[in-house]
């Protein structure tokens, strides 16, 4: 925001002498590899928005707040914006410390803002100040770690997707691969969606896309790129998130392992998956896909879903949701894709299915 840096700087040099204050400066790296608590002094919306996995909020000015001076600042005066944002940040001061020594009561600390300007440094120095020792900035704020997030999805990926139609229990087998020492991603978990119309049923809120991207970054960082990433197949949007699209383009060119299992044990499991799903839920998530279901079946799924034959709703869905499949599926190298059949939604057995398969095409 215009004026935010020059306004801290003003509220800071009416009681300090700015030029005997020396910080250290950190680069995003150095802070990546510490274990230093990080607190972010962007505003709530700011750190709503997207911030860096594991950072504290400690705002150094509200929303309101914040664009209340950029208004001022704007269409009335630099200086009078100033003094706003004085009026507002003193009060403050102890707060700051106060939640600061929550986070950091004895050791170091990191901080940071949009940029690394103003904003952090002189939060730092306040710090300094009043009993924080190590008290560091990251230079370029949160914007070096976003060009840091968006340089690491433009590189090659070792990247090996699990396919497989609606209701195969491919969440379970990612989890599998996890929990045997393979490197796994459950995209649907990050994005709190599931990925069809039904997706959203017993979720959190969704993360904004920019959170989404910084929480899968976080997760990857710390795996080994000799080795391959495992991801299940979806399209770009998962709900309202995007994935990354350099990314998104990677997957559609890696080799896909697809489960091949029978549509009515699909439906049995949908039905356990969604059992606690309240009537209404399911409604609305039908008609979420009427257009495509068509009216007739669509009708007849209402009638189901009202007579409680959950089974018959997810067999009918799966019709349409098969041909979806098939046509995402259309978008990958034909030679690329390795189908499996398995008989059962079993997550041991099939995992191991999908890693003989795997080793026998290395």
């Amino acid at each position: 925001m215009f004026g935010v840096l020059d306004l801290v700087l003003f509220l800071r040099l009416k009681e300090i002498n700015y030029f005997y204050i020396v910080l250290h400066n950190i680069t995003i790296q150095e802070y990546l590899v510490s274990s230093a608590p990080l607190i972010d002094v962007r505003s709530p919306g700011e750190f709503q928005q997207g911030h860096i996995p594991g950072a504290v909020n400690v705002p150094l000015f509200s929303n309101d707040e914040r664009a209340h001076i950029g208004t001022v600042y704007v269409r009335r005066s630099r200086d009078e914006a100033m003094q706003i944002g004085y009026d507002y940040a003193n009060p403050k001061k102890q707060w700051f410390i106060d939640e600061v020594r929550k986070v950091a009561p004895d050791g170091p600390v990191v901080v940071h803002c949009w940029r690394g300007g103003m904003r952090s440094r002189l939060f730092a120095e306040h710090l300094n100040e009043n009993g924080f020792e190590n008290v560091s900035v990251i230079t370029g704020g949160y914007k070096s770690w976003r060009r840091l997030l968006n340089e690491h999805w433009k590189k090659p990926h070792q990247l090996v997707i699990l396919g497989g139609y609606t209701g195969s229990g491919k969440t379970p087998v990612i989890k599998r691969l996890t929990e045997t020492g393979h490197q796994a991603v459950d995209l649907e978990a990050l994005a709190c969606h599931k990925g069809s119309a039904f997706g959203a049923i017993g979720q959190k809120p969704q993360p904004t896309t920019e959170q989404f991207e910084n929480d899968l970054y976080e997760i990857w960082r710390n795996f080994d790129p000799s080795r391959p990433v495992w991801l299940e197949d979806e399209s770009r949007n998962i709900g309202h998130v995007q994935l990354p699209a350099d990314l998104f383009a990677q997957m559609r060119d890696a080799v896909t392992f697809f489960l091949d299992i029978p549509r009515s044990v699909r439906a049995e499991y949908l039905v356990q998956d969604y059992a606690a799903a309240g009537t209404d839920d399911l409604r609305n998530s039908v008609l979420k896909i009427s257009k495509r279901l068509g009216g007739q079946n669509v009708n007849q799924a209402l009638q189901w879903l009202d007579e409680g034959k959950l089974y018959e709703v997810a067999y009918l869905s799966l019709s349409y949701y098969d041909k979806a499949y098939m046509r995402g599926l259309g978008f990958h190298d034909n030679k690329k894709v390795v189908m499996i059949s398995a008989e059962s939604i079993d997550a041991k057995k099939n995992t191991e299915l999908i890693l003989l398969e795997y080793e026998r095409r290395k």
